[in-house]
């Protein structure tokens, strides 16, 4: 295997068969010890999380693939805490897209002026940021990503409804365990044929979950679902 990238909570390697193996990480984002979702650095490190991320990214992609949505997903070693997939290129330098349910977060704070915390942004609000920890993830439009030739307004509006639906199957499985999506975070990519397809992981350090008005922690929301 050849060492590709050292992220934040995987390193990525690469297969001779030109797959791509992901090895999950214990290290959630978040600062001082704290774990925040919309975190660009790593802020505390969970026992087990690697493998829990691992465990709820293979339940949610293969519940994706019944749904008939693409994925990079091809399998998962829970015992080696790694997962396979297709090859498949990032947006620029990636782009990460964050489906909204209520105004809280980042959201709130940008916006507090024109809603109340953890008001309703039903069906869903979709929104884009480069993946750029220098300049803290900055928000990009549209407009942005076309001119930079990031990507094209088509593949925009078919990001946007991807994740819409996405964002709907992730959201009905929480609910079915009692858990409520607050938001979510997701990347996408090219395939060689130059389809788009969903990739990286669906974790709970990716998202924030609520159960009877309680904020829960990545092993509180793998331990409700995979119970």
């Amino acid at each position: 295997m050849e060492l590709v990238y050292e992220g934040k909570t995987k390193t990525v390697f690469r297969l001779p068969n030109g797959n791509y193996l992901l090895k999950f990480k214990d290290d959630v984002t978040g600062a001082n010890g704290v774990f925040d979702p919309g975190a660009n650095t790593v802020g505390a490190t969970i026992a087990g999380n690697g493998r829990n991320c691992l465990l709820l990214t293979q339940f949610f992609f293969e519940a994706l693939a019944k749904a008939g949505i693409r994925t990079h997903y091809i399998n998962a070693d829970p015992a080696a805490v790694t997962m396979t997939v297709e090859a498949c290129q990032a947006f620029g330098k990636g782009v990460e897209v964050i489906l909204r349910y209520k105004a809280v977060g980042s959201f709130f704070r940008r916006y507090g002026d024109y809603c109340q915390e953890g008001q309703d942004l039903l069906p869903g609000l979709v929104e884009m940021t480069f993946k750029d920890d220098a300049r803290n993830d900055p928000l990009v439009t549209k407009d942005t990503l076309v001119m930079l030739g990031v990507m094209t307004a088509d593949e925009y509006e078919t990001l946007k409804e991807m994740t819409l639906k996405i964002g709907q199957v992730v959201k009905d499985k929480l609910a079915e365990r009692g858990l409520e999506l607050y938001d979510i975070k997701f990347e996408y990519g090219r395939n060689a044929k130059g389809e788009l397809m969903l990739m990286d992981e669906i974790s709970a350090g990716n998202m924030r979950c609520f159960k009877n008005g309680k904020w829960l922690q990545p092993d509180e929301v793998v331990a409700a679902m995979l119970k």
